[in-house]
């Protein structure tokens, strides 16, 4: 850890600096997922913090140690959502300004919470597809304005106050095994892991990512930070592409195991965490939940602590949850169906070929002046996911020509 060995952090200093200010969030004992798990499995329960997520801890931290010249010149963030709200609470609170940029395609509804926590005292910039280019645009103000810039995750004082989510966990169950941290750029994890480890250096630390934005994985494998070509947006609170060199260096020495986790998984436990337990969780808050089915035997009878990140989730992104469910459970497929050139073939597909318990939720012809003989796309969703052969088998038998969809990512991203 040569470029930590020299930093300080100061837990105890953060968690006194931010009391009043930031909540100390609830750890809730599960006992679905503990009969499940065959372990003591808590939520520490972030979502219910004052913004709807742990990032107001490091925000508020730093920028309460920023010097008066430095508040009265104001501060700057690039944020996709739950940074963006710390900020902006932050300024509110301490009454400085505030100039936030937030990437295009940022939920609505983070962007109005970040609206509704500063007011008056801060600006909202929208720019840039990603987190990153969101970031470049931001430094680059902040120097012309000569403000101070509060990043989301590589610097000292975001870390410790981050790590205070650590100091309460062990405050209330020091004797923890396990615990499960999603990580974006590394700022939670490092925080957690730093306080846990200096205090109970058998704990078990597990760091998750989603599948489709392995920043913190590739750059374990790799030796030091990598910039992904690409990454999956949809886990937009832990998509960035490239994880901080300072929480790099904290998470190659803390980590005990580093996770990736399918979009689609992450779906499922969101869906299940509020048809359960009627927690609402954003897709970067469900990670560590989603992450234990791959732990499996190593947290049989331990005390495991799941760190549930955020809970800023829109609503009208619940549909499109669903759907990535459904595909990730196999209970959902797409097919273009070659229907016979024959009087009632769709007739004949309805009856004999879906089962029972079938339900079609699409269909449409592809060539729409072919009806009843050319192909058309065709979404089918099943009540077990063990009914699928028998449906392709009785496409066959009934000489129904498919192309199976969702084996084929470039036809279903083009056509679904």
């Amino acid at each position: 850890m040569s470029e930590t060995k020299n930093i300080e952090l100061d837990f105890q200093a953060a968690a006194a600096r931010i009391s009043g200010t930031v909540k100390r969030t609830p750890l809730v004992y599960n006992a679905g997922l503990s009969l499940k798990y065959q372990a003591e499995v808590y939520l520490k329960r972030e979502d219910l913090q004052v913004v709807r997520s742990y990032k107001l801890r490091g925000a508020f931290n730093m920028i309460s140690t920023l010097s008066d010249e430095q508040r009265c010149r104001g501060v700057v963030c690039a944020s996709a959502g739950n940074h963006a709200q710390g900020v902006a609470y932050s300024c509110k609170k301490l009454n400085i300004k505030g100039v936030i940029f937030m990437p295009e395609i940022t939920p609505k509804q983070k962007v109005k919470q970040t609206e509704m926590f500063g007011g008056e005292h801060i600006e909202i910039v929208l720019v840039g597809d990603t987190f990153d280019d969101c970031m470049r645009e931001a430094l680059i103000y902040t120097q012309i304005h000569d403000m101070s810039f509060i990043p989301p995750f590589d610097n000292p004082k975001i870390i410790e106050g981050q790590g205070t989510v650590g100091l309460e966990v062990f405050e209330e169950l020091p004797d923890v095994d396990f615990v499960v941290m999603p990580i974006g750029g590394g700022g939670l994890a490092s925080g957690v892991g730093s306080y846990l480890r200096n205090i109970a250096p058998a704990v078990q630390l597990i760091g998750v990512e989603p599948e489709g934005a392995p920043s913190m994985k590739q750059a374990l494998e790799n030796g030091g930070p990598v910039t992904l070509e690409q990454v999956d947006r949809f886990v937009d609170g832990a998509s960035v592409k490239r994880v901080g060199s300072l929480n790099f260096e904290y998470c190659k020495a803390l980590l005990n195991q580093m996770l990736l986790v399918p979009e689609g998984k992450i779906c499922t436990t969101i869906l299940k965490l509020y048809n359960e337990d009627a927690i609402v969780v954003e897709p970067a808050g469900a990670l560590s939940v989603a992450a234990l089915d791959q732990l499996g035997d190593q947290i049989k009878n331990k005390k495991v602590v799941c760190i549930i990140s955020g809970g800023n989730n829109d609503i009208e992104r619940m549909q499109e949850i669903k759907e990535k469910s459904l595909l990730y459970e196999g209970l959902k497929h797409y097919f273009i169906v070659r229907f016979p050139q024959r009087p009632g073939a769709l007739k004949r597909f309805v009856n004999n070929v879906l089962g029972p318990h079938d339900d079609i939720t699409r269909f449409e012809f592809i060539k729409k002046t072919n009806k009843e003989s050319g192909p058309a796309l065709v979404g089918i969703e099943l009540k077990e996911s063990s009914d699928y052969p028998l449906l392709v088998q009785r496409m066959a038998e009934f000489k129904f020509e498919m192309i199976e969809l969702n084996k084929d990512q470039t036809l279903f991203e083009y056509l679904v």
